[in-house]
């Protein structure tokens, strides 16, 4: 692990697996979550021989928690001054949940620098919350729901949503692990990031990117909805919609081995 410091001085928590690697993967994680949630992932790709980048977001896992910096603005900031530092090329873009938010505001505000390949699992776009013109996702009264419970009851937050995660049966070991993985972010990171979750407009985002994308989604989750996922689809030219019929939001382990099936295809599939 190593520290790379953005725009504004934070420093993200960068694991570089495989440096030579023959192609780079490079993954960011959702609320309330960390690098982590890619264990299954980062095994196969470096067993396949890939170079694989992860990072803690701000305020998550072990990168540092300023009291500000929560946009997807700057959060896609922190994913180019990583990408930059690390002088990644020709790589393909992973986001989970919020990440794939931040990932598609990436491919925007950076004309998507160095990616070839564009993969949203899962993801909180192009709006979490509802809106007067945007009838889908979760209203704002849930999301400030969800707010309020991280600043009164953060445990409860991360007991419950780990609960909220999979379709499929889990043990309750497997439950516990996600819950103890969201209880390592904090509370400033839990709280100004889902802020940011009931806010931001990703909509133009969408447009933006011009690049092989595949859609990655759950039949059965009950935090970003299908009709969500339709809407990435509808929105990025030449996109292609995987929906995995027994899974639910934590799509990288409900299903873990069509996962990781059709994930690889995702990434080596010729266009």
């Amino acid at each position: 692990m190593q520290y790379i410091k953005s725009s504004d001085r934070t420093k993200i928590a960068v694991y570089d697996y495989n440096t030579k690697g023959k192609q780079t993967i490079f993954l960011i994680h959702g609320w309330p979550l960390s690098h982590k949630i890619f264990e299954y992932q980062i095994n196969l790709l470096t067993d396949c021989g890939y170079r694989v980048v992860a990072i803690d977001l701000r305020g998550f896992g072990k990168s540092d928690t300023p009291a500000h910096g929560y946009s997807y603005n700057q959060m896609s900031s922190d994913v180019f001054y990583v990408v930059r530092q690390l002088r990644l090329s020709n790589f393909v873009l992973v986001g989970f949940s919020m990440g794939g938010a931040i990932a598609l505001r990436y491919m925007n505000r950076f004309k998507g620098y160095g990616v070839r390949r564009l993969i949203l699992l899962s993801a909180a776009a192009p709006c979490f919350a509802q809106r007067p013109d945007f009838p889908y996702g979760k209203s704002v009264e849930e999301v400030n729901d969800l707010i309020n419970l991280a600043e009164t009851d953060r445990p409860k937050l991360c007991e419950n949503f780990s609960k909220q995660l999979f379709a499929s049966p889990h043990s309750a070991a497997v439950i516990d692990w996600f819950r103890g993985i969201a209880l390592s972010a904090s509370g400033i990171g839990t709280i100004k990031s889902c802020i940011s979750l009931r806010d931001e407009d990703g909509r133009k985002d969408l447009k933006s990117v011009h690049v092989p994308t595949y859609i990655i989604h759950g039949e059965k989750d009950l935090i970003v909805s299908n009709a969500l996922a339709e809407l990435q689809h509808e929105g990025i030219s030449g996109s292609k919609l995987i929906s995995l019929s027994e899974s639910g939001h934590g799509i990288v382990y409900d299903q873990l081995q069509k996962f990781n099936s059709v994930f690889m295809k995702s990434i080596t599939k010729k266009e």
